[in-house]
C-alpha cells in the first residue's frame, strides 16, 4: 500500500497543477511572494505552498507561524484598513464551525522568512477553488476562535486560477 501511494504521488508531481495562486504581500508586507498550487489527487487535493519574504521573528527561539486559509472572495483588493477586504471570509460551503471550514488549512511555519509546505485534504477539489483567494495572516490560527481562528491581519493574497 505504501509503495502504491508513493508511486501515485511521484506520478502526480510530473503533471501541471489543476489550479494555482500567485501570492503577493500587501503594501505593508511587500517582500512576501510565492506560489500555492493545487493538484487533484485521489478523492481530494494536494496543496503545495512555496512562500518567501515572510516577517522574521528575532531571537534564538523565535519561530514564524502564519495563518493560511482559502477565502471565498474573488479579489485581492481592499481598503485603507484591510488591504484584502474583498477576499471575504473563509471558504465554507457547508457552513461548518471553525476550524472545520473547507478553507481552513494548516499553519505555515517559516524559517528565515521562507515557508514550504505540502498536505493532502479531502475538504475540496481544485476546480471548486477557481476564482477564490488564498490569504496568509500575520498570526497562527488558534483553531478555536470563531469565526476565523483569530489569525490576525491579512498580509498576502493570491487569486486562485
Amino acid at each position: 500500500m505504501i509503495q502504491f501511494l508513493t508511486d501515485s504521488m511521484l506520478k502526480f508531481l510530473t503533471v501541471q497543477p489543476s489550479a494555482c495562486a500567485d501570492m503577493r504581500g500587501s503594501e505593508k508586507y511587500p517582500d512576501i511572494r510565492g506560489l500555492v498550487t493545487f493538484y487533484a489527487f485521489q478523492n481530494g487535493t494536494v496543496v503545495l505552498a512555496d512562500i518567501c519574504g515572510l516577517p522574521q521573528a528575532e531571537g534564538e527561539c523565535a519561530a514564524g507561524f502564519f495563518g493560511f486559509h482559502i477565502h471565498e472572495g474573488a479579489s485581492c483588493s481592499g481598503n485603507d484598513t484591510d488591504p484584502f477586504a474583498d477576499a471575504g471570509g473563509h471558504y465554507n460551503p457547508a457552513s461548518c464551525p471553525h476550524p472545520a471550514h473547507a478553507g481552513d488549512m494548516p499553519v505555515l511555519e517559516a524559517s528565515g522568512g521562507k515557508a514550504w509546505m505540502a498536505f493532502y485534504t479531502e475538504r475540496f477539489r481544485p476546480e471548486e477553488l477557481l476564482g477564490k483567494t488564498v490569504i496568509i495572516h500575520s498570526l497562527p490560527d488558534d483553531f478555536r476562535s470563531q469565526p476565523a481562528g483569530n489569525a490576525g491581519e491579512k498580509m498576502a493574497c493570491g487569486m486562485i486560477v
